[in-house]
């Protein structure tokens, strides 16, 4: 098994070349001659070794890039529609800036194999990384951790070593649903955010099984769907839930996306919010507010959990060891129109979460 980071003299005397040659391919090099033979053994020894360039060393004579990544678990498409990542990676940069470092983001398929990322700390790019919404089923991230590289979490692992910067989901869903329980909803449904192999997504949805069972009230599987980021995913799920013979009378949305999927759904069936079907969202995005009718929602504060994450990664990068590994940042009740409480009630009630 190669070892954390071969070197390019390694790969000379297993491809049997000068130590010059090595460079001169892996860096591809133009203008040197090199035989198309010779240059794929290079490149066949580099992979076989897991080779990769450290590249900022090039840069710096220290071996620091000043550069920490952002590694974001959902594709392209979704990342650039998430209503969410401009306000975490508005304070992450900001954090970033201030304390004299640049910031790469990744975005990665939920499919995609950790490689894609891994390759960002072994190869240097980055002194430190900040992964959001990490997967339970994600083993490069303790390996990470295991082999000292600076890393932080946008949420949380069952791994307690790991640092992160979160909020508390359960604690924060159960507020959702104990607002609609106060408003006399007894058949609440929920649509998830993500897939529950994302650690976020379990804790939404344990903290709505536990309110449940607090009011001793049945957790009824059939109105527990799931959604995947998107307004779409939000629409479909709600689908789902209306063909129930007996409708849920309250929806806790994880997420503001899914929950104005749902909106798209109840409008199309004819039905009404909250007359009909009674919504709680989650995040609290820009557009949560301009919806109709304008959505009740969790408030989390996205700029705040960008800068802690950064700031918590950068002080692990200097090895400032930081007096707390694990931030909860609090969150906010904000009661709007689509919860069916009076619009008297229309302001911030409630808080969740510790400092």
């Amino acid at each position: 098994m190669a070892q954390f980071h071969p070197t390019q003299r390694q790969i000379a005397e297993e491809a049997g070349v000068s130590r010059t040659t090595v460079s001169f391919v892996l860096n591809d090099v133009p203008g040197v001659r090199i035989s198309p033979e010779t240059r794929q053994r290079v490149l066949e020894v580099a992979q076989r070794l897991n080779y990769y360039p450290d590249a900022m060393a090039r840069r710096l004579a220290s071996g620091k890039s000043r550069i920490i990544a952002v590694v974001w678990h959902q594709g392209p498409d979704q990342s650039y529609q998430d209503a969410f990542l401009p306000g975490a990676l508005r304070g992450i940069t900001r954090a970033a800036y201030h304390y004299g470092y640049h910031v790469l983001f990744r975005p990665i398929e939920p499919d995609e194999p950790c490689d894609g990322y891994m390759e960002l700390a072994r190869g240097r790019h980055a002194d430190g990384m900040i992964v959001s919404g990490p997967r339970s089923d994600d083993a490069c991230l303790s390996q990470l951790w295991r082999e000292h590289f600076p890393l932080v979490l946008h949420g949380q692992l069952d791994d307690p070593d790991i640092p992160s910067a979160d909020v508390d989901n359960a604690r924060s869903a159960a507020m959702a649903v104990e607002h609609l329980l106060s408003l006399g909803h007894r058949r609440i449904g929920i649509i998830t955010n993500a897939p529950l192999a994302y650690t976020v997504s379990r804790q939404r949805l344990e903290g709505y099984r536990q309110t449940l069972e607090q009011a001793e009230l049945a957790y009824d599987e059939s109105l527990v769907q799931l959604g995947d980021f998107d307004e779409e995913s939000g629409r479909a799920a709600m689908e789902r839930l209306l063909g129930h013979a007996e409708k849920p009378t309250a929806i806790f949305a994880a997420s503001d996306a899914v929950a104005m999927g749902a909106l798209w759904a109840i409008y199309d069936r004819g039905l009404h919010v909250p007359e009909d079907i009674a919504i709680v969202g989650f995040d609290d995005i820009p557009a949560a507010r301009f919806v109709t009718p304008p959505l009740t929602t969790i408030r989390v504060p996205s700029l705040g959990l960008g800068w802690s994450a950064a700031e918590l990664l950068i002080r692990l990068i200097e090895q400032d060891t930081p007096q707390e590994t694990h931030v909860l940042l609090e969150t906010e009740l904000v009661v709007r129109e689509s919860c069916g409480a009076s619009l008297r009630q229309r302001s911030t009630i409630g808080k969740g979460g510790r400092p």
